[in-house]
């Protein structure tokens, strides 16, 4: 992981050696790949914690291509993708951004939550997205041509972003959409099996509690359980932290601070829980 702190500019580059764990929902894979071989840009869109990430490794790995992970925000520019000039004791030398580097070498390149970025710095995309599949340059004067297998991939959760954020029609039509959502129960079960080590019956007990605490959204929860966090619950519970407790400091407690729900949600655990 290479962190830039004066950018707060955070970027993951990996190659993964064993196979991503990702239990598909429905076509998703057989669409990506399509996608990849017509050197498509693909967009996800999900809830936080749907598996959104792990299914761009899982294709990553599926590919056999690096991938580069860009994590989004607000003061993100356009040279935090592109690159820079860094002044060296001898002169300035000019160093490759993600994005660039990504281009150059044919990678997977994963903007993670890309409405945070500013706009101005989401515009860069679009020649990489059609026909040109060019990045250009300005402050070198080179034109770096998309090297093959070289793919772009952004992803966002619609469901807050909806009404403070958004992408421009010009930049949603470059790309093929997926929609991901929380698996269905038996499916959740699977993955916080597999990622945890848990047995069936805490498995199955968890991924119904999360389903009765997404109801709660119509009662002012902001964000619903992810399979994520009944993962690091069932982590919790299997290293001899008591389920209850587990499921308080892992689910309960960053999903609200508001006090009618928390105990509305622990209402919830102790009725699963007896």
């Amino acid at each position: 992981m290479l962190v830039d702190s004066g950018t707060r500019r955070t970027e993951n580059t990996t190659t993964a050696q064993a196979e991503p764990y990702y239990l598909p929902a429905s076509n998703e894979i057989e669409i990506f790949e399509r996608c990849h071989q017509q050197r498509l840009a693909v967009m996800l869109k999900g809830p936080t914690g749907c598996g959104k990430t792990r299914f761009v490794e899982h294709m990553a790995w599926r590919l056999n291509r690096p991938l580069i992970t860009i994590a989004c925000h607000d003061d993100l520019a356009a040279s935090d993708l592109i690159g820079r000039f860094l002044i060296r004791h001898d002169g300035t030398e000019w160093q490759d951004g993600p994005l660039t580097r990504a281009a150059r070498q044919g990678a997977i390149c994963y903007l993670d939550e890309v409405v945070e970025a500013r706009q101005d710095t989401v515009v860069i995309l679009h020649a990489l997205t059609d026909h040109r599949r060019i990045l250009p340059i300005d402050k070198t004067g080179e034109t770096v041509a998309a090297a093959p297998g070289f793919q772009l991939v952004v992803s966002y959760n619609p469901g807050y972003q909806r009404m403070l954020k958004d992408l421009k029609p010009s930049t949603r039509q470059r790309f093929v959409a997926m929609d991901l959502d929380f698996p269905a129960i038996e499916q959740e079960v699977k993955i916080v099996r597999q990622e945890s080590g848990t047995d069936h019956a805490t498995a199955h007990a968890l991924v119904s509690l999360a389903q009765r605490i997404r109801s709660l959204r119509d009662r002012g929860l902001a964000e619903v359980p992810s399979t994520r966090l009944l993962i690091a619950t069932a982590l919790l519970a299997n290293n001899g932290i008591p389920i209850k407790d587990a499921c308080y400091a892992a689910l309960i407690a960053p999903l609200s601070d508001d006090e009618s729900l928390v105990n509305a949600m622990r209402d919830l655990v102790n009725a699963t829980f007896v």
